[in-house]
């Protein structure tokens, strides 16, 4: 904290940092400055003018330069002939603010008043009402009758569309400009912006498709009146009617904190729906933001499509059956395949789902294994970032390093937390084989061929040891060792160093490689075991982390041991779906198939028993973020008939093979983790359940200062320590990257990571329907070209004996020679692997 001023405000005096605004140092002691244009997450503009306030300063002797005194010795205050923005002026030595002055509230009426004469009277149907700022401030603060006549109001557009999922209501806009300053300045996605001037000024937006932004709803939250609004909430519910339960969205590894809504509807016979989904405040998570996918995809939790039966194949068809005679069957086949049972869990399952599938498998003498592509977090647990790291704590002297990761796409709130660093003054080093949205913030960029991201690292720690740059056959081409040099020096000279590794055209073995090289690098500089250093994970769902730490673990061969298993059981995960080459018909699958989901997936589709699940919005439990933060989701709405938690079926089915199982409650699951898992030692859900004061102050009443955010009132969670901040040894592993099979006449396909994919969480909302692309593959015009392929022609793309019709997208970023396959498009590429392309 850097030096205090001490001030008064409204006969109260506080003591806050130098350069506080007026605004906000009002907050931190409960007095009220209303604003309309300022929010403490945005840089303070001065539009609206409603924070005046009067402000008086200490004057001096020109002569001496001492302070002039009154009789009673207090310092002599000058109070200005204008009042200024509070939201503009910082605080100083001494200074005097009135706000609640005759003057002052004058001036916020006729603001007020002002602001009215171009608005709607639409209070009674807005979906603002209730959370409105400028309704609640014209209650407190505005004219009780408007001099100005109501047919002279102006008239606009009430149902402008800036996109498929945000709607502009442009008569209730009071051009506050805070939806244009977030797209422009903190999320950089100028999308939106002014046109015209004075009374014809409205928002347009300038991209196509409309609002092209991931972080479009936030603009909703800020809004200080209902001029832009979700396309499904509006005219859907009003705040007051509704409930919100505190929730944790399970997309991607940040964890983001969300609040969901609910209320009962008589459409749906009286049932609780969910109405929205909106941030809840995680200063060391998500902040108050959350991106589009977190805020709309709900709605697969609400399908109709949902399983609420189980059914059980009886003469070659599946068939609706009893729980009863649906877990009689599984327990004979589980027990038919004993310890030739292979358990597949995927990574949106629960710590307490994982740890119950776990114990399962081993009591079973058989093993749970994880269905992810992406190794390491066995690593992360030895030195992953340490306990008490916080993104908005990386500025000047850290060096932030992004490795094989389009983190705009894999975690966009970490993407926009590391953007923020770097204007805080942290240093970037982005390595990666083609240009992402992070490029433009990097100090460094380094190139390198796919299937070199670990001998890039690797290089790092050889310029660390002083030896000769000795790369191997994945060397990067004529990748200049100076460049590497340079990175080096940064990452070595700084104070504190993250790295965040992705899955950018990894295998699960190279994956392995790459996070090894990861940890030696940390470990070499000795950037481990302290806050705001360690290696994060850019985890494709959001609680393989936890996955982990339960005992899970990837196969290196996942198509041998499907065909060798003599039982599967597969839960949340869809594997014949996101790779159709695991299996090519049914006969070839084991005798027993056993499938725990949501949907009817392809892989349901084969089983010989599928177990209905609950959704994350119908239950309680506990989800590990990438920084290895555990928290703590609460149920929504009640469950779908006929379904049960995946704990709890696990745990049933556990008990009628003899083992010891907790299937009644979460709280009584988590208290076993903590016992037999020693990273959660101590963790119970009233500890994840525990709430800290955050800045800044949001999700109270007074909703004009930071929007619609609801304030965190459920828990923040744990973040655990690395083994490495434990005081335990780590040391450098060896490294072997694999070898890539390069050609010079075949294309190379590599997977990536797209946040709009066709999986089975996401594929279900239709209102994020024109966002989700059918499948395609991205090239090189080069290649194209030379294959006489055209931007959007229907290609044929041989791998695995498999050739599916895909659409062809052509991108010069792309580098010539490779062929981009975006993940979860049915498309079976786990790692690099040569590709034969045909029109």
């Amino acid at each position: 904290m850097g030096k205090l001023v001490t001030l008064k405000i409204d006969s109260q005096t506080i003591s806050v940092p130098e350069g506080t605004l007026i605004v906000e140092a009002a907050k931190k002691i409960g007095v009220e400055i209303p604003v309309f244009c300022y929010h403490p997450k945005m840089k303070p503009v001065g539009m609206c003018r409603m924070c005046l306030v009067d402000i008086g300063r200490p004057t001096r002797d020109r002569n001496t330069g001492d302070w002039l005194r009154d009789p009673d010795g207090s310092m002599k205050i000058q109070f200005g002939a204008k009042m200024e923005t509070a939201c503009t002026t910082p605080v100083s030595e001494g200074m005097v603010v009135l706000g609640m002055t005759d003057k002052v509230g004058a001036a916020r009426k006729d603001i007020i008043e002002f602001l009215l004469t171009s608005h709607p009277l639409d209070c009674p149907v807005c979906d603002k009402g209730g959370e409105c700022p400028l309704q609640n401030l014209t209650m407190r603060y505005g004219p009780g009758q408007s001099r100005f006549l109501f047919d002279e109001k102006k008239h606009l557009g009430k149902r402008v569309p800036l996109g498929e999922l945000i709607m502009l209501d442009r008569e209730r806009c009071i051009q506050c400009g805070r939806c244009v300053r977030f797209q422009g300045e903190l999320v950089d996605d100028p999308v939106i912006g002014f046109y015209q001037r004075g009374r014809a000024l409205e928002i347009i937006t300038f991209s196509e498709p409309g609002f092209d932004s991931i972080f479009s709803g936030n603009s909703t939250d800020i809004c200080p009146v209902g001029a832009l609004t979700t396309v499904d909430f509006r005219f859907e519910a009003r705040p007051w009617e509704m409930k919100p339960a505190a929730s944790i969205c399970p997309h991607c590894p940040v964890g983001c904190n969300l609040a969901v809504n609910v209320r009962r509807e008589a459409r749906a016979q009286g049932d609780k729906v969910i109405k929205r989904v909106m941030p809840r405040q995680n200063e060391s998570v998500n902040e108050i933001w959350i991106c589009d996918k977190g805020r709309f995809a709900y709605h697969y939790t609400q399908s109709k499509e949902r399983l609420t039966q189980p059914l059980v194949r009886k003469n070659g068809v599946l068939a609706p059956a009893s729980w009863d005679e649906a877990l009689a069957t599984v327990v004979k086949g589980f027990r038919q395949a004993s310890s030739g049972l292979l358990a597949l869990a995927g990574g949106r399952l629960s710590n307490e789902d994982l740890f119950n599938i776990n114990r399962l498998a081993t009591g079973l003498g058989s093993q749970a294994a994880l269905n992810s592509t992406m190794a390491g977090g066995d690593l992360i647990s030895q030195v992953g970032v340490a306990q008490g790291t916080n993104f908005a704590n990386l500025e000047r002297g850290t060096t932030i390093l992004v490795v094989a990761c389009d983190l705009h796409e894999e975690a966009p709130l970490w993407w926009l937390r590391v953007k923020q660093a770097t204007e805080r003054g942290a240093e970037l080093i982005v390595l990666n084989p083609r240009p992402t949205r992070l490029d433009q913030y990097a100090a460094h960029r380094v190139r390198y061929p796919y299937g070199a991201e670990a001998a890039t690292v690797l290089a790092m720690v050889n310029v660390l040891s002083a030896k000769r740059l000795k790369l191997g056959e994945n060397a990067p081409k004529g990748q200049d060792l100076r460049q590497i040099e340079a990175v080096t020096e940064t990452f070595t000279q700084a104070e504190n160093a993250v790295v965040i590794y992705g899955s950018e055209g990894t295998s699960l073995e190279s994956s392995q490689a790459l996070v090894r090289a990861c940890a030696n690098l940390l470990i070499a500089t000795n950037h481990v075991g302290r806050p705001n250093n360690g290696l994060i994970a850019a985890w494709q769902s959001g609680n393989i982390q936890g996955a982990w730490d339960m005992g899970l673990r990837p196969l290196p061969d996942l198509k041998s041991a499907i065909h060798q298993a003599k039982g599967l059981y597969i839960v949340a995960a869809d594997p014949f779906g996101d790779d159709p080459s695991l299996v090519t018909d049914r006969p070839a699958l084991p005798t027993f198939l056993v499938v725990q989901d949501l949907f009817l997936t392809r892989t349901a589709q084969m089983a010989d028993v599928v177990l209905p699940a609950q959704s994350y919005t119908e239950r309680e439990g506990t989800f590990t973020s990438g920084e290895r933060h555990i928290q703590r989701f609460y149920p929504a709405v009640p469950p779908q008939p006929g379904t049960l938690p995946d704990f709890t079926i696990t745990a049933r089915i556990g008990e009628q093979l003899g083992l010891s199982l907790e299937g009644r409650l979460p709280t009584l699951v988590m208290e076993r983790i903590a016992a037999q898992v020693p990273d959660y030692a101590g963790i119970t859900y009233q500890k994840l359940a525990e709430v800290v004061e955050q800045w800044p102050i949001v999700g109270r009443q007074d909703v004009y200062y930071g929007g619609t955010t609801y304030e965190n009132s459920q828990g923040i969670g744990v973040q655990l320590a690395s083994a490495a901040q434990h005081g335990d040894p780590v040391s450098l592993g060896w490294v072997k990257p694999p070898e890539i099979p390069y050609s010079e006449s075949s294309l190379l396909a590599v997977p990536i990571t797209r946040l709009y994919d066709r999986g089975t969480t996401l594929l279900p909302s239709q209102l994020l329907g024109s966002r989700i692309p059918q499948p395609y593959v991205v090239l090189h015009p080069e290649d194209a070209k030379r294959l006489n392929i055209k931007n959007g022609d229907p290609v044929n793309v041989s791998l695995h004996g498999m050739t599916p019709t895909v659409r062809a997208c052509l991108d010069e970023n792309v580098p010539v020679g490779i062929v981009l396959v975006p993940r979860s498009m049915g498309l079976p590429v786990p790692g690099p692997e040569l590709v034969k392309i045909e029109v």
